[in-house]
């Protein structure tokens, strides 16, 4: 038969003090409640646990191998309570973050810097790969937050905006094509192309993009890295189609340059995703609106950045 947890407590209080009103006291309940308590423990035990005499009450040998269980058992309690506190006050614990390497990049990258600064007994792991994959990794239980790109199921998810993507086509400064004129999308896709491998999202939306157009592209080159499209481009081995918020550094430094089109590819969003239905640990939840604070401080820079500068 199963025996309250409380019933334990009170057994514990009276070994420690051998006396029943010293343990009532520290309790902070009546005697007769401690007295009714170690009758009920025994009798669902059905051993006898303390013998007593005028002087107190003393374990009997059954009642002094219990307290040995007892007392470890309610010490792991204890500290697994302490730890769920810690927890919460974000004094241990462990964040699981799946993500592209592109992401982790150029988006997390300093956000990490700067969570790891404010909360350093959090450990942090991370886990890349694409969005298709960061999702199959929170669903197994392997992230607690998956970093993905695209439309997601709101049923399934729950999600926050982190930042728009721009899909842009680049090349290196020197490269034989003219940075005046509006490429259309069948004279961009006759131009010999710089993908990222099928596999990627980005290559998925592009190609999608394309073929409702009533086009097909075949890369010239197709890689794993982000920045392997941007290093390819530079020394003039084609057009590479990047994301621009993730090709600023290049594009600052002039050493690519975007191509002018006739048409405009939809932005993509990149979402912090949390499965429906699932509670995250305080970390993931602290790092949620750690990351959702810093893009609220981003646009506010940048807003009043443009307003200042008209």
């Amino acid at each position: 038969m199963a025996v309250k947890l409380e019933l334990y407590r009170v057994f514990q209080e009276v070994a420690r003090w051998e006396n029943i009103s010293a343990a009532a006291q520290h309790l902070f309940i009546s005697q007769s409640a401690v007295s009714q308590s170690i009758k009920q423990l025994e009798e669902q035990l059905q051993v006898r646990l303390f013998s007593r005499s005028t002087k107190g009450v003393h374990l009997t040998s059954e009642g002094k191998i219990l307290l040995e269980y007892v007392t470890h058992a309610l010490g792991l309690i204890q500290s697994g309570e302490e730890k769920l506190a810690q927890s919460r006050q974000l004094l241990t614990g462990e964040l699981i973050i799946g993500a592209s390497d592109t992401v982790t990049k150029t988006y997390l990258l300093s956000r990490l810097e700067a969570f790891h600064r404010d909360y350093p007994d959090i450990r942090i792991r991370i886990l890349n790969g694409t969005s298709q994959m960061v999702l199959e990794y929170l669903h197994g239980g392997q992230v607690d937050i998956a970093f993905a790109t695209g439309q997601q199921d709101s049923e399934m998810y729950v999600m926050r905006h982190c930042v728009d993507t721009h899909t842009i086509f680049v090349a290196a400064p020197d490269y034989p094509c003219d940075f005046e004129h509006a490429y259309t999308m069948e004279e961009i896709a006759a131009l010999p192309l710089i993908l990222l491998e099928r596999k990627a999202s980005s290559r998925v939306y592009l190609e999608r993009f394309f073929q409702q157009n009533g086009l097909n592209i075949t890369p010239e080159i197709e890689l794993g890295s982000h920045n392997l499209l941007i290093s390819l481009a530079r020394i003039g081995l084609g057009v590479a189609c990047v994301t621009e918020e993730f090709s600023r550094s290049g594009l600052d430094r002039g050493v690519i340059l975007p191509l002018k089109t006739a048409f405009t590819i939809p932005p993509r969003a990149v979402t912090m995703c949390t499965l429906q239905g699932v509670t995250p640990s305080s970390a993931a939840d602290r790092f949620m609106d750690f990351i959702s604070e810093s893009n609220n401080m981003a646009y506010d820079l940048g807003h009043s950045y443009h307003f200042t500068n008209g």
